[in-house]
């Protein structure tokens, strides 16, 4: 579907509930009902990270596909890696509907799900399946881990998830910044980030001895100076894989319209953009490159994705601009990308990484 058809289609989709509207996208994928128009491939664009070749920087971020249902149509649309989940060791509902909310003047969302899905046995059965499939799609498989809201002991649920799932992962995503779970960005302090962080690597190990998925922590945007700090120090002193940056963001800026901006849950979109930017930036310098960055925040076209690169990170992720740029958004991206890549004088993706950083 190009992204015309899907603009012109878009005012019918807007007006069906957000997570109805989503349910339906997964059910179409299902059957193979949207497809890409033509995908981009480039060398250029290319990378080696994590011990696995990523076709091109353009993923899908955790939250679209929660129960890993359609990791090969989302692959066939042109992304160059999707990252399944959030998925928690029992099955759990979330929170109460509605709970997804839009706001297309400003191209935003807020959400407060609370990591609804159908549990780690589901979604184990659902990643064999993929890994089953005969004319499986190129492309990278991440696998967002996070807790049961009912949990007080956080580390029982990452490692049984990293003992369950972590043979089926190209990497893995420890989710710590949901703003929907309660008590879930505690664990965004450093002595609890660093004790979680050691038991999951031991049961990484000892899962994995001969070819463990690289291990990624997902961070909020609303991170003071001095906790970036701290916590850049800290992945580095624990020595996790990479970073994305960043989740949703619990800001509401003045110029949403107030019965928007009024509901609870995390914003993403244009609005988290230039914070999540920011904050690329920020940990680029901090981990003076040493540490790979995923980049996640309102990127909707090839620029946003390119700023974005630019600041520090080796790769990037979208959702919410799928939701009002249509399911071919990753060839926009990538056949633009090439463009910027000429007008800049760059031979490979590679090179741009970091550059706007002094």
């Amino acid at each position: 579907m190009n992204n015309s058809l899907y603009k012109a289609i878009r005012p019918a989709i807007f007006k069906i509930d957000p997570e109805t509207a989503h349910g339906m996208t997964i059910k179409a994928l299902k059957k193979g009902a949207i497809r890409a128009c033509k995908i981009v491939r480039s060398e250029r664009l290319g990378q080696n990270m994590f011990g696995h070749h990523f076709p091109n920087p353009i993923g899908l971020s955790a939250g679209f596909d929660k129960n890993a249902e359609v990791v090969a149509p989302v692959l066939r649309l042109g992304f160059g890696f999707t990252e399944a989940g959030t998925v928690t060791p029992k099955q759990q509902d979330g929170n109460p509907r509605p709970r997804i909310f839009r706001d297309p003047t400003h191209d935003a969302v807020i959400n407060r799900m609370g990591f609804p899905n159908g549990g780690m046995e589901l979604f184990k059965a659902n990643i064999k399946d993929f890994l089953n499939t005969p004319d499986r799609p190129k492309g990278i498989v991440g696998i967002n881990i996070g807790m049961n809201k009912t949990q007080t002991e956080p580390a029982k649920d990452y490692c049984a998830l990293i003992q369950d799932l972590a043979p089926f992962a190209d990497y893995l995503t420890v989710n710590i910044s949901s703003p929907n779970t309660p008590g879930l960005r505690d664990l965004q302090q450093k002595d609890v980030l660093l004790a979680l962080l050691e038991k999951m690597m031991q049961i990484r190990a000892i899962t994995c001895p001969d070819n463990a998925p690289a291990l990624l922590v997902k961070l909020a945007p609303d991170l003071t100076g001095d906790q970036q700090k701290e916590l850049a120090e800290t992945l580095l002193e624990a020595k996790v894989d990479g970073v994305i940056l960043s989740n949703t963001t619990l800001d509401r800026p003045k110029t949403l319209p107030d019965n928007f901006r009024s509901q609870t849950g995390g914003l993403s979109g244009a609005p988290v953009r230039d914070k999540s930017t920011a904050i690329i930036g920020n940990f680029y310098r901090l981990t003076g490159g040493k540490l790979p960055i995923i980049g996640v925040g309102g990127i909707s076209s090839a620029q946003h994705a390119y700023d974005k690169i630019k600041a520090g990170a080796s790769l990037v992720q979208l959702y919410t601009g799928m939701i009002y740029e249509g399911p071919n958004i990753a060839n926009t991206i990538n056949a633009d990308l090439l463009k910027l890549l000429d007008r800049d004088g760059y031979t490979h993706i590679s090179e741009a990484i970091g550059t706007d950083i002094a």
